[in-house]
């Protein structure tokens, strides 16, 4: 029994589960309280919201990559994830205790700071044990998904229950979530610590030790075995893998992309609402259920991960082609004018064609993040030191896509604001259309 549970817990679909379940763990956010709880004037309601939600992104930002650089210098995944449940959990019990702008402020870096930390070593753990596998892009298409989601159901759900349940409601969830969020973590079965632990070969104590059989270990070692074994090469110690990637143009190019995906999806976050309030004369409520329709395509990132991982020399070209067919998409948003039935159905149908296109380019581009980190490690053994460099080039891509995120409401907005909406389209087509030329020119 207990050797059963240990294939359980240490098999890749159980892995897969607990992983996009940490990174799709809401995390309520709810405007209104700030004036109710803080004490905030109505009317600097709007400018402390802002600036929480930049500090939120600043936060990831800062983190990312030194979370993803320590993360491949210690032998355990699994502490540095249970390490942003902690923080997280800290900063739910701030904002649900804050009476004072200072609790919300701690509160919110401490999200974006646990944000970095589970996102960051999730997604290198999965890489970790499917890297060289069919699935990977699979995989990583189900991380995409779960992001999304965490990112769409957090502020709305956390207003629907703020209004209907009070204050304390969407920490209620928050909470228990949370709950649940440690008992996977916990019983999670880290490869990495597996494969060390047994080419040690120092006998263990632990649980996991006792009932790991040979079998389990042969089956992670395979694809772990390379990282935490390489040896070394001296005249490649003092380069850092910091240098290694951003002297890449593939790994650049990759960055480069995320961004400008994260800043042309979250361009809408600021403009939408605002549109539609003016055009439509939508309520709160249909002003955020309309997001619905640009993050419903995301479900599907799955599917496009699995055509990468059955034609892999198709994946430059996904990307390239969603990349292109997001810029007319984009520039038709213009057709959108007038308060008629014609034009909210046209709006909702460039929202989910632009939602398709984003969710089409993720698993490339991650897919492509992991190939250049293990081509440079098969042509230069050890370029990395003992750890790899997974985490932190994972930790680079979310730094990458927290700064697009930042820069999206600010863009957004200042051309909506100055030149109008039928700006605002090409001025954000234009960056992915020209990126096109760079995934074809760079990417294999």
């Amino acid at each position: 029994m207990a050797r059963t549970l240990l294939q359980v817990r240490s098999s890749k679909a159980f892995l897969v589960f607990a992983v996009c379940f940490a990174i799709s763990t809401i995390v309520p956010f709810a405007p209104t309280a700030l004036q109710e709880k803080a004490g905030l004037p109505l009317e600097d309601v709007p400018r402390w919201t802002s600036i929480l939600l930049t500090l939120y992104g600043a936060a990831n930002t800062v983190v990312s990559p030194g979370c993803g650089y320590i993360t491949d210098r210690v032998q355990s995944r699994q502490r540095p994830f249970l390490m942003g449940l902690l923080t997280l959990a800290a900063a739910t019990a701030l904002l649900c205790v804050g009476k004072h702008i200072s609790l919300w402020i701690i509160g919110r870096l401490l999200q974006g700071a646990s944000a970095a930390v589970v996102s960051t070593v999730g997604i290198a753990m999965l890489v970790d044990n499917f890297d060289g596998e069919a699935a990977l892009g699979q995989t990583l298409g189900y991380v995409a998904m779960a992001t999304i989601v965490g990112t769409t159901a957090g502020p709305l759900l956390g207003g629907v229950l703020y209004e209907h349940g009070g204050y304390y409601a969407p920490f209620g969830l928050a909470f228990g979530l949370l709950v649940l969020d440690f008992i996977f973590r916990l019983a999670m079965v880290d490869s990495r610590a597996i494969v060390e632990h047994s080419n040690s070969g120092h006998p263990s104590t632990s649980d996991e030790a006792s009932w790991t059989d040979k079998s389990i270990i042969d089956k992670k070692q395979t694809v772990v075995e390379s990282r935490v074994s390489e040896p070394l090469h001296d005249n490649c110690r003092s380069r850092g893998s910091t240098l290694i990637l951003l002297r890449s143009p593939r790994m650049l190019t990759a960055l480069l992309v995320y961004l400008i995906i994260s800043t042309s999806m979250t361009s809408f976050d600021s403009v939408l609402p605002l549109f539609v309030h003016d055009t439509f004369a939508w309520a709160q409520t249909a002003q955020g259920l309309i997001f619905i329709s640009l993050m419903a395509p995301q479900v599907m990132s799955p599917l496009y991960g699995y055509t990468i991982d059955r034609w892999p020399r198709l994946r430059r070209y996904q990307a390239a082609v969603a990349l292109l067919s997001a810029v007319p998409i984009l520039v038709c948003f213009r057709y959108v004018s007038q308060n008629t039935l014609q034009d909210k159905v046209l709006l909702c149908a460039l929202l989910t064609l632009l939602g398709t296109c984003f969710a089409i380019l993720e698993p490339p581009i991650m897919v492509e993040m992991s190939c250049i980190v293990e081509e440079l490690q098969s042509q230069h053994p050890g370029i990395f030191g003992k750890g790899g460099a997974t985490a932190f080039a994972y930790g680079l891509s979310n730094c990458a896509f927290a700064v697009g995120a930042m820069a999206g409401p600010f863009l957004g907005g200042w051309v909506w604001d100055a030149y109008g909406w039928a700006t605002m389209g090409w001025v954000l087509a234009l960056p992915l259309g020209a990126s096109s030329l760079l995934v074809l020119s760079f990417f294999r």
